[in-house]
């Protein structure tokens, strides 16, 4: 299991800049709330379950359940 940034570097971009002006915050969600700081608490309970394999909802993280 890892979790990576994703391959497409112009979203990883754009998902830095977003939560940067969102003082950390998903730029991707309207609520302001611990559950939704980067990482957020539906990716860390994603990362948590070993069939998920996929991205978090913004698309910056991407796990993948093979090894590195």
């Amino acid at each position: 299991m890892s979790v990576r940034y994703n391959e497409n570097k112009e979203v990883v971009r754009m998902i830095k800049e977003g939560l940067k002006k969102n003082g950390g915050y998903c730029p991707c969600r309207t609520e302001r709330t611990e559950e939704t700081k980067c990482i957020c608490k539906e990716f860390r309970e994603q990362i948590k379950d070993p069939s998920f394999s996929g991205y978090c909802h913004c698309m910056l993280y991407y796990k993948s359940n093979e090894d590195a």
